[in-house]
C-alpha cells in the first residue's frame, strides 16, 4: 500500500507542479508587453501560488481514499485520472482568470481608488 501511495503522491504532485509552473510562463509571457506587464506578472503569481495550494488539498484528499478502495494499483488508476481531471479544470480556470486581468488591463476598466476620484472631479 506504501508503494501506491508514494507514485499517486509523485505522480500527482508532478502534475500540480508542471501546471502551476505552466501558469508562471504564461503569465511571464503576458508580461512581455509594456502595457501590461506588471498585472499580467503580479496575476500569474497570485494565481499559480492559489492554484498550488488548492491543487495540494484536492491532491491530498483524493490520496486519502486510495487505501479505502483496497484495489492495490488498481485503484492508483481512478485515483490518477480523477486528479489530472481536477487538475486540468482548475488549470484551465486560472488561466481565464489571468486572460481576464490582462483583458481589464488593456482595456483600461480597472477601478479608480477613492482618493484618485476625488482629485480628478471638479470644485464643487
Amino acid at each position: 500500500m506504501l508503494l501506491e501511495i508514494s507514485l499517486y503522491l509523485g505522480l500527482g504532485l508532478l502534475m500540480l507542479l508542471s501546471m502551476a509552473l505552466m501558469i508562471l510562463k504564461i503569465g511571464s509571457l503576458l508580461g512581455d508587453c509594456p502595457r501590461t506587464g506588471r498585472a499580467a506578472k503580479a496575476a500569474a503569481v497570485t494565481i499559480a501560488t492559489g492554484y498550488a495550494m488548492v491543487g495540494l488539498g484536492g491532491v491530498v484528499l483524493i490520496g486519502a481514499a486510495i487505501p479505502l478502495l483496497e484495489g492495490g494499483l488498481l485503484a492508483l488508476l481512478p485515483a490518477l485520472g480523477l486528479v489530472a481531471i481536477c487538475l486540468g479544470l482548475g488549470f484551465s480556470h486560472a488561466v481565464a482568470t489571468l486572460r481576464a486581468v490582462v483583458r481589464e488591463a488593456v482595456q483600461g476598466t480597472q477601478p479608480l481608488l477613492p482618493t484618485e476620484k476625488s482629485k480628478s472631479a471638479p470644485p464643487a
